[in-house]
């Protein structure tokens, strides 16, 4: 089996390497590519990758290329871990929306706009490259964010797609620990947008048991997503962390002024891991990748890919078609949902209505994720696309406002005009 990592040369590569060692039983590779344009990112990562593929007695190799026509070619599977612009483009989505009093964050508000703009046009032009020679049927897995808005594009071009984020996945192995039971066991109703997200039922054996852990571990989940104990309550579920940007906007807006950036805390950390990955002595996954980011995205990968390649038929969280799942949504938008995961792709686990205001925020972002999908596939004029841009900062609730979508257009396109064709 080929399997194929674009964006190899992420210092994050290593988790993925470390779960495809240790799951090897699971999910058998016998080539793992890693492709990237940075020669130095690549080399060292292939590196280390390979050594830890000889420490786990793992047979498969590792293949290192700048060529992406070589990496995906008679590929079973590719995996795509972009990011355009690299941590510096990060810092940016992080920051320039504060000067609009908008909270600055990599997927979520303005910052997730200029995230999908930089990044839709790259993953097309990959994806193409893999229908054209990666094995027939070959699963594109699509870890980039935003990962609803870059499943969508894919899923419009006749992409065979799904979409994959950890959210769930953390969530599970924190409610197993707080049940002091095995992970397998317990399964969630999960239910919302990428990165928009709500868990409405913890099933452990079948049984429902989310109401018990919110009167008995009440305070806990709280901390867990940093938001009050009678939000939860209230709302009878737990709401993913990147909810905090909706329910307590300035509070975190407050926080993000008088705090470090989150990329500047990463490009510390890959410094560091770059330096380890040079020491060839190094052939284990480094304590510090756990600050990296990204807890479980290996076993969550490890699980998609087994259960698409061998049609297990276990229920897992994606990034998959609506379809009526949420039934006030389009049936083309993209939404994460339990699904069952077989060889014919992912179907959605039927969910109950959502309370009307849980529907009412879906509802909202979903219309911001269409724009912006808009705005990230225009290839004609400057003056259009700022207009397409300015229409899905004026349509997210984070923003709203014209005057400050105005400002926001401005501060976007002045900081990603080098990735935007129609800007230059």
């Amino acid at each position: 089996m080929k399997l194929t990592v674009i964006g190899g040369g992420s210092t994050y590569t290593p988790e993925l390497t470390d779960g495809f060692s240790r799951l090897r039983d699971v999910l058998p590779i016998d080539e793992l590519w890693l492709v990237d344009p940075d020669d130095r990112r690549r080399e060292l990562v292939a590196g280390v990758s390979q050594r830890m593929f000889a420490r786990a007695g793992h047979p498969g190799r590792i293949r290192a290329t700048a060529d992406l026509v070589a990496g995906v070619a008679d590929a079973d599977v590719v995996l795509i871990q972009l990011r355009i612009g690299g941590q510096a483009a990060r810092l940016g989505d992080e920051t320039w929306p504060h000067e609009a009093c908008c909270i600055g964050q990599e997927t979520t508000g303005p910052g997730g706009l200029a995230k999908a703009l930089r990044t839709v046009p790259v993953v097309l032009e990959v994806a193409e490259a893999v229908r054209r020679h990666a094995k027939p049927g070959a699963w594109i897995v699509d870890f980039t964010n935003p990962v609803g808005i870059v499943t969508r594009a894919l899923l419009e071009e006749g992409h065979r797609a799904i979409g994959l984020c950890n959210v769930a996945i953390g969530f599970q192995r924190r409610f197993a620990r707080m049940l002091d039971a095995d992970p397998a066991l317990v399964r969630l109703e999960h239910v919302g947008l990428n990165h928009l997200t709500w868990e409405r039922g913890v099933l452990l054996d079948g049984v429902d048991v989310l109401p018990g852990l919110l009167r008995e571990r009440l305070p806990e989940l709280a901390d867990e997503v940093e938001l009050p104990a009678p939000l939860l309550q209230n709302l009878a579920m737990v709401p993913s962390y990147y909810l905090r940007y909706f329910y307590a906007h300035d509070r975190v807006l407050e926080e993000q002024r008088h705090e470090p950036p989150r990329a500047e805390k990463v490009m510390e950390v890959e410094r560091e891991l770059l330096r380890l990955y040079a020491d060839p002595s190094v052939d284990a996954k480094p304590a510090v990748l756990a600050e990296r980011g990204g807890a479980f995205y290996s076993e969550a990968a490890v699980d998609l890919i087994a259960s698409l390649l061998s049609d297990r038929g276990d229920v897992q969280v994606a990034n998959l078609r609506n379809g009526g799942t949420l039934p006030f949504l389009p049936d083309d938008h993209v939404v994460e949902v339990s699904a069952t995961i077989g060889a014919a792709g992912p179907v959605a686990v039927p969910t109950a209505p959502l309370p009307g205001d849980v529907q009412g925020l879906i509802g909202h972002v979903a219309g911001y994720e269409r724009l912006a999908l808009d705005a990230a596939r225009h290839t004609g004029s400057a003056e259009r696309g700022r207009r397409l841009v300015e229409r899905a900062l004026l349509a997210h609730p984070l923003v709203g406002q014209w005057d400050r979508a105005e400002k926001l257009a401005d501060l976007l396109i002045d900081h990603n005009r080098d990735h935007l064709a129609w800007a230059r």
